[in-house]
């Protein structure tokens, strides 16, 4: 059994029609999908497809692009979704200073509130983090809560020592297919700290470039792993899947 970390089957096209793709990831072995909200629609949706389907889990919060168009009590909302049995994480939350759709103060404030929330809820924290090492960090050390998936990685060799040292988990998506620098970065990074995602819809892996990304795909993200570490794709699902049911 796989588990893809990250999928935004709550996002069009998928939300929609979700269930063909959801059927074509239990074809292919993907048992388990984590979908991470990005706003507080999102996450109501989210929780919605977990209601409907069992192997989904929902993640909630406010993604740092659209902190700026938060509501006024959307803690509030979010800590009342946190009761609901199939969530699993707050996320997807964090700094994002390269798109820089948000003031970065703004941010801050929404990714610190957040954090203390999933912190006093003892809740696993899914983390988007772009050009913002710093910062991220900060708050994470400010709050001392590494209780977190850093998604999607991006940053280098060196920060990922810094936050593997807290006791992180990192999770890579379809780039580590096409993306010598990705496999180098994951090839330093010790196997039981790895989980692996598509963050579909976007970022589809090879063979499946160019196309919509789906949970089905995760597979692929897994044999790059294999060829990396040397290991067969049965070892990858079973240590991936492993690190995924201890973390969420």
């Amino acid at each position: 059994m796989f588990i893809d970390t990250h999928a935004h089957l709550n996002v069009d096209p998928f939300y929609k029609d979700v269930t063909p793709y959801i059927e074509k990831a239990l074809e292919a072995g993907v048992e388990r999908i984590v979908v991470p909200g990005i706003d507080i629609e999102t996450s109501e949706r989210a929780i919605e497809l977990a209601d409907r389907y069992n192997g989904v889990y929902a993640a909630v919060g406010v993604h740092p692009h659209d902190s700026v168009e938060a509501p006024v009590d959307y803690l509030r909302l979010i800590e009342d979704m946190l009761k609901h049995p199939k969530v699993c994480a707050v996320g997807e939350v964090g700094l994002d200073y390269f798109r820089d759709y948000a003031p970065a103060a703004v941010q801050k404030k929404v990714f610190y509130d957040q954090v203390a929330l999933a912190k006093s809820y003892g809740y696993p924290l899914i983390v988007h983090n772009r050009s913002a090492d710093a910062d991220t960090f900060n708050i994470l050390h400010a709050l001392n809560y590494f209780n977190v998936q850093f998604h999607c990685y991006g940053s280098d060799e060196k920060f990922a020592k810094v936050i593997l040292k807290k006791g992180v988990m990192i999770s890579f998506t379809g780039v580590v297919t096409f993306s010598d620098h990705a496999r180098e970065i994951i090839a330093t990074i010790p196997l039981d700290k790895l989980m692996i995602e598509t963050d579909s819809p976007w970022m589809a892996p090879v063979p499946h470039r160019g196309k919509l990304n789906q949970p089905a795909y995760v597979v692929e993200i897994a044999k790059t792993y294999g060829h990396v570490f040397g290991k067969s794709l049965e070892e990858i699902e079973k240590i991936t899947t492993n690190n995924a049911r201890m973390f969420f």
